[in-house]
């Protein structure tokens, strides 16, 4: 199967430790941002360079777009709320494609409409009715959430609305006969087994599996502890979306002896988590997927944070210099971050639809079910449920204040 990006990789033995994708900037594979690690696990090289495809499309075009001054496309998702910078990742992106399309097509000004849904499900009806009600909206990037996906994709099916979500992933989501709506990353079918294969990677005998309310939580859980089998799964227990108190389940990751915990939900209850871990004494690593995969976990949970892993369909964009630098102009200075480079892609795909003259939400939504070509992020081509056919799932690790690469742990 064709997946896009290449991975530029010294031969060095460490590099054996993930699936031909990581290398260290040391050589070594050692740092001391893990050195709290139980004896027998593995503390990953990092990933220093990603080539992107020399075909990918670019915002920009050939210049030569003509459309109407209404034209528009629309970001709905989270702006605010306890895990907005997910959302805020994703919006950047979408502004740093329409800016550099508008840039080089004078007779092309393409207007982004921001609708933020606070990343709450119950929320999130009243800004895609918003969003579907706004006829010059030809295009919709988003909803970032698995939860507040299911709540909202019956109106966009109405509207006949395509979207393109750069990070729900939720395998549900493609079963509900919705054909405006399209995955841009793989799904928990892939990641719930990557997240496995990373543990293994880092040497973890037993893993406890711990999972929010949510329905991406739920989800994800499931996935992981099947790929995980009963010879790798210590245990599971389940907390609440806003809880504080962890000391019941961080308790009960202790007396399990699993040296590594992998918690399906966000960053807002992943880091006092860890930190309640870490704090009872836990010397195995913690991993997290895309959910929790934001600087903010780092902030929130401090010094523990240095046990962290994460799993995530994303591409580090932080490795595609000349991305990197031209988003920070959009972003007050700030690195790429998760999903960013998704939604940077997501929007150029309905950009080039409008360059071509697909201007109606029906030429929109066929565009998209028939595209086929490179993006910075992977290849772009969906099958009839609006699911990827190239599925790479990165890994990532805390490295002193930052989220580093250590190259990709699966490719489907």
């Amino acid at each position: 199967m064709r997946v896009s990006q290449k991975v530029a990789i010294p031969v060095v033995a460490l590099a054996v430790v993930l699936t031909g994708c990581a290398n260290s900037s040391s050589g070594s594979g050692s740092s001391s941002d893990s050195s709290g690690l139980a004896d027998g696990l593995t503390n990953l090289p990092v990933q220093s360079q990603i080539d992107v495809p020399a075909d990918a499309v670019k915002p920009a075009g050939d210049g030569k777009a003509v459309c109407a001054s209404t034209t528009a496309l629309g970001y709905v998702g989270a702006e605010t709320g306890a895990n907005a910078q997910l959302g805020i990742n994703i919006v950047n992106g979408v502004k740093l494609a329409l800016k550099e399309h508008n840039a080089a097509n004078p007779n092309c000004q393409v207007k982004l409409k921001e609708f933020d849904t606070e990343g709450d499900p119950t929320k999130a009806t009243g800004p895609a009715v918003q969003a579907t009600n706004d006829k010059t909206i030809v295009g919709v990037v988003g909803l970032p959430f698995s939860g507040e996906s299911k709540a909202t994709g019956k109106i966009f099916e109405q509207a006949g609305l395509a979207h393109i979500t750069p990070s729900a992933t939720n395998p549900t989501l493609t079963q509900n006969g919705w054909t405006t709506f399209f995955r841009g990353l793989a799904n928990d079918n892939v990641q719930g087994p990557a997240a496995a294969e990373l543990a293994k990677k880092l040497g973890a005998k037993k893993v406890f599996v711990v999972q929010d309310d949510s329905d991406y939580g739920i989800g994800l859980a499931k996935t992981t502890t099947d790929a995980l089998g009963s010879s790798l799964l210590a245990g599971t227990d389940k907390v609440t979306t806003g809880q504080k108190d962890f000391s019941a389940t961080a308790q009960k990751v202790i007396n399990s002896k699993a040296d590594a915990v992998f918690y399906s939900g966000y960053y807002a209850e992943g880091a006092p988590f860890d930190q309640q871990l870490v704090q009872k004494g836990f010397k195995g690593v913690f991993i997290g997927p895309d959910g929790v995969k934001d600087p903010q976990f780092i902030k929130q949970a401090g010094n523990a944070s240095t046990n962290a892993y994460f799993t995530c369909p994303c591409i580090p964009g932080d490795l595609i210099p000349s991305f990197a630098t031209a988003y920070k102009m959009v972003s007050n200075g700030q690195a790429p971050g998760t999903y960013s480079v998704e939604g940077y892609d997501a929007t150029t795909i309905m950009l080039t639809a409008i360059d071509k003259g697909q201007s109606t939400r029906a030429q929109m939504k066929q565009f998209i079910k028939t595209y086929d070509a490179d993006g910075l992020s992977k290849r772009y081509k969906w099958n009839a449920q609006g699911e990827l056919e190239a599925l790479p799932v990165y890994g990532y690790k805390v490295q002193g204040s930052d989220i580093v690469s250590v190259g990709v742990v699966s490719k489907n």
